[in-house]
């Protein structure tokens, strides 16, 4: 206990821990996996950075967030900590640097994003070093009743088995009773190492603002006056962050917008200039704040509605870090509701995609397996990336498919040691193997492409040994290697996959996990408009029993209980115009359908009602939908809606 004292003082500076942390710390040094759930800014990833210095090996960090990652390193590199990432903004000099860091045993902390599993040359690497310990960031991401799911989060459990580490530390913020047990389930932690401290913090004053949509900016800049200090103010789409910035610079006020469409070096410049307090209020979607480790922001407000209570409380937890009291506000109404629905609607496959997907395992599959690249079957099926990720998964789960391994389509190398000078350096058996993998590489010009089928045929060599040497030349500087176009190959059980239901429950289960986000967006204007404590409703939503009844510091407790509006210039768009957008659509596809082509029979009510409602699909990409004048003439009506007008039109 007194080494681990020693341990936070002379590294970290700290003279005691906060709550919940030595508790972690302890468990994992005694060989225990953990699941750590903190609030925000609580000191989660104090937990695993001290563990990881007093265990003998790497410790791997999966982060789901690039920019989480930086600034954990940075501040990891100013404690002294050797630590660094794999990631798609290194060069390939500082790759490869990296790379020979944990080789050598130099580097304590190595983070990832979940997707880098995925890659062949990554994994190669990373089966060759010993791990103590496997960290898991934002780990309700692994949750399929989580807000933030993401499927390849649930494939962490068997990456770690393959990987042999002995240790695993789950952490999170924001974690419901049914969230916690399934997180503590695929890691086979037991209840008495889940450490909860609470989810009340006494410096957060919570209200809601109904708000009519006209009136909404000067109810924003009236909120601002009044508090001083550095906020975020949070927006649900992109352009709104570019035109809340403009209005409140208009006003003579330090603001910049945010969101993920700008290039990488103008969103860190952004966050470089709040965290420095060269900037005051950074108006962003939610694609701003983890990561964002600023003690002294004074407010955070929600412009537009948060996705849901876990979102909510994930953005307000960014105000207050330094203890010290901080206003959260939410200028709230109704207007905004569809388009929170929507997002949410956009992401269900439709049945005949579903079946796409099945039909194309069918026609592709070779000796039991079956290959593909995501964006490409993302296109041809009209499902998004994200969602046929999901389904995927759900194939998976149902024994329909086996993940093999991954692999690059393109792999191409070009020399930086003469071709004999790299041969002649080893041994009779490696150098005969070099220049059989040489003899057979299809060289154009300077770069060269392997060929894995001809030394297979003629040599027997399996391709793992095959990208292990190319590994190994490129880790020692003799080439440059270069990958691209991730291929996933997956073995297929015929008898699953010819189940008579398969589509059917595939589909069940989307509309299901649908109906679920969409009553979790229902929850949330509950919550907003309830007459109970909002602070003690929060706690209780994540399993906190131990806030008081009332908080004392939350519009409900100072008896101001909101009705939200739906402001007055929404205008319902009538059947005739609903009519003539279905006719634009229909004229367009029969005017684009060819022989051969992959667009479909005839539109489905899914596709029409999401061409009325102006969401983004592959199809509407490919077919080059976006530029009709009809699309998204109801974009300011509830999904619902829209159906209904749009089945009444067909009938």
């Amino acid at each position: 206990m007194l080494k681990l004292q020693q341990s936070l003082k002379n590294t970290f500076g700290f003279d005691k821990f906060r709550a919940g942390q030595e508790q972690t710390v302890t468990q994992l040094l005694n060989g225990d996996s953990s699941l750590a759930i903190f609030p925000t800014g609580a000191g989660k990833s104090l937990c695993y950075q001290l563990a990881a210095i007093n265990l003998p090996h790497l410790t791997l960090v999966v982060s789901p967030l690039l920019a989480l990652m930086k600034d954990q390193l940075v501040f990891l590199h100013s404690k002294g900590i050797p630590a660094a990432s794999i990631d798609s903004t290194l060069s390939f000099e500082q790759s490869q640097q990296i790379t020979r860091d944990v080789r050598s045993g130099q580097i304590k902390i190595l983070m990832v994003s979940v997707e880098r599993f995925k890659n062949e040359r990554f994994r190669q690497f990373i089966e060759s070093i010993a791990i103590s310990m496997l960290v898991v960031d934002e780990a309700h991401c692994i949750s399929e009743w989580g807000h933030n799911f993401r499927p390849d989060y649930l494939k962490l459990p068997r990456y770690r088995q393959e990987l042999n580490i002995p240790l695993v530390l789950l952490l999170t913020a924001t974690a419901t009773k049914e969230v916690k047990q399934d997180m503590a389930n695929k890691f086979a932690i037991s209840e008495q190492h889940i450490v909860q401290t609470g989810f009340y913090r006494n410096n957060l004053d919570l209200s809601v603002l109904p708000v009519d949509e006209n009136q909404k900016n000067q109810s924003l800049l009236n909120v601002i006056r009044h508090h001083d200090g550095s906020g975020i103010v949070y927006v649900t789409l992109q352009h709104s962050a570019e035109k809340v910035a403009d209005f409140l610079q208009q006003q003579g006020l330090q603001a910049q917008a945010y969101h993920a469409g700008f290039k990488d070096d103008v969103r860190q410049q952004v966050q470089q200039d709040f965290m420095q307090g060269k900037t005051r209020i950074v108006v962003a979607t939610i694609a701003f704040g983890m990561g964002i480790d600023k003690a002294d922001i004074r407010f955070v407000i929600h412009y537009d509605l948060p996705k849901s209570i876990e979102n909510y409380s994930q953005e307000i937890g960014r105000a207050g870090r330094d203890n010290k009291n901080s206003a959260c506000f939410t200028l709230a109404n109704l207007d905004g509701l569809h388009t929170v629905e929507n997002f949410v609607y956009a992401d269900t496959p439709e049945r005949s995609s579903i079946a796409y997907v099945l039909q194309n395992i069918r026609n592709e599959m070779q000796n039991g397996q079956w290959e593909l690249q995501v964006l490409s079957l993302s296109n041809a099926s009209n499902i998004k990336q994200l969602p046929l990720k999901t389904l995927l998964v759900q194939l998976e789960l149902l024994g329909v498919i086996d993940a093999k391994f991954s692999y690059f389509a393109d792999f191409k190398f070009k020399f930086v040691t003469p071709k004999e000078q790299i041969i002649s350096s080893f041994n009779a058996d490696r150098a005969e193997f070099l220049a059989q993998l040489f003899s057979c590489a299809k060289m154009k010009k300077i770069w060269g492409e392997p060929d894995f089928e001809l030394m297979h045929n003629r040599y027997n060599a399996p391709r793992k040994r095959i990208v292990s040497a190319f590994e190994y030349l490129a880790d020692q500087q003799h080439i440059v290697l270069e990958t691209k176009k991730a291929t996933e190959v997956y073995s297929i059980n015929s008898t699953a996959l010819d189940s008579h239901d398969l589509v059917e429950r595939l589909y069940h289960y989307f509309v299901e996990k649908e109906q679920s986000e969409i009553k979790r967006i229902s929850r949330l204007i509950e919550f907003f408009q309830s007459d109970r404590c909002l602070t003690k409703q929060l706690s209780e939503y994540f399993d906190d029993k131990l806030a008081p009844d009332n908080c004392g510091h939350c519009s409900v407790c100072r008896g101001q209980i909101a009705v939200l509006p739906y402001s007055n210039n929404q205008q319902s768009v009538s059947a005739d115009i609903i009519a003539m957008a279905i006719t634009q659509l229909q004229q367009h596809f029969s005017t684009l359908k060819k022989p051969n082509t992959e667009l479909p029979e005839a539109l489905s009510l899914e596709t029409i009602c999401r061409f009325l409602s102006g969401m983004s699909v592959p199809l509407f990409t490919r077919a080059k939908v976006r530029k009709l004048s009809y699309f998204g003439v109801c974009q300011d009506m509830r999904y619902s809606d829209i159906k209904a007008q749009a089945m009444n039109c067909l009938a």
